[in-house]
């Protein structure tokens, strides 16, 4: 347990911020397993229309300082490089 006064405000504004980002990075990381999972299930259709919300749940998570913006970016190119690599 921190002492200093300074620290203990940091641990209750970073247990605030823990808990205010939760939902969002719940929300990324299902969307995110779901498109890979259609994609090895080889549904094509169904993972071209799960890959726009699981852009947005990435942007969002961008947005509250969950990502940095490189990692979102190379999380949201192997999404579309697997959608793409999917034969019908």
């Amino acid at each position: 347990m921190p002492i200093i006064k300074s620290a203990k405000k940091r641990m209750k504004q970073t247990k605030v911020r823990t808990a205010r980002r939760l939902p969002y990075r719940s929300r990324m990381k299902t969307f995110t397993k779901k498109v890979f999972e259609l994609a090895k299930a080889g549904k094509k259709d169904e993972a071209e229309k799960a890959l726009p919300v699981a852009f947005k749940a990435v942007d969002m998570a961008v947005k509250r300082h969950i990502l940095h913006w490189k990692n979102a970016a190379r999380r949201k190119s192997q999404m579309s490089k697997a959608v793409a690599g999917i034969s019908k």
